[in-house]
């Protein structure tokens, strides 16, 4: 899509709505789910959920993931004892899931493994299934970061669980 419509969707996509998609009782069950993929590994798993980009950044054409790097810094999901942080970004404008893992996941999960979950996530999305595609993808993304971070090597919860809406 051009800018200008990717703009206009950027601009009509309002906080209002990713709060209904996103209900206190959602927001719930992606922290329980969350809390509950991290016991099978050692990994951390963040969950940000972004409603939309400024005007300035959609015509400058800042990409989701450009933004998604972003706030994995910003959320500091890179600040992890065993470097094996992962961020489960989702920009609502665009119907577009990021995920960026910290070097601890360099050369063990591949980009096409986790590309596949952001893939079933979107699809989910796009048929307006907001919950389920979250839901979906924690545990999918829990699966591979169990086969390489087992729990065993939990050292505590570093990161917050509950999603953070922007």
């Amino acid at each position: 899509m051009n800018r200008f419509g990717r703009l206009l969707r950027h601009l009509v996509e309002t906080r209002l709505v990713t709060r209904r998609r996103f209900p206190p009782a959602v927001l719930d069950r992606i922290e329980a789910a969350v809390a509950a993929a991290e016991t099978t590994h050692a990994g951390e798993l963040r969950v940000v959920i972004e409603t939309d980009l400024d005007a300035w950044s959609i015509l400058a054409g800042r990409t989701p993931r450009q933004r998604a790097i972003e706030v994995f810094a910003g959320f500091h999901v890179w600040d992890t004892e065993l470097n094996n942080g992962v961020l489960l970004y989702v920009l609502c404008a665009d119907r577009d899931v990021e995920i960026v893992c910290d070097r601890g996941f360099n050369g063990l999960v591949t980009a096409e493994e986790w590309r596949g979950v952001c893939q079933a996530m979107e699809t989910e999305f796009r048929a307006g299934r907001w919950q389920e595609g979250a839901l979906a993808g924690i545990a999918a993304a829990g699966t591979l970061m169990a086969r390489h971070y087992p729990a065993s090597g939990r050292s505590g919860n570093e990161l917050p669980d509950r999603p953070a809406l922007l």
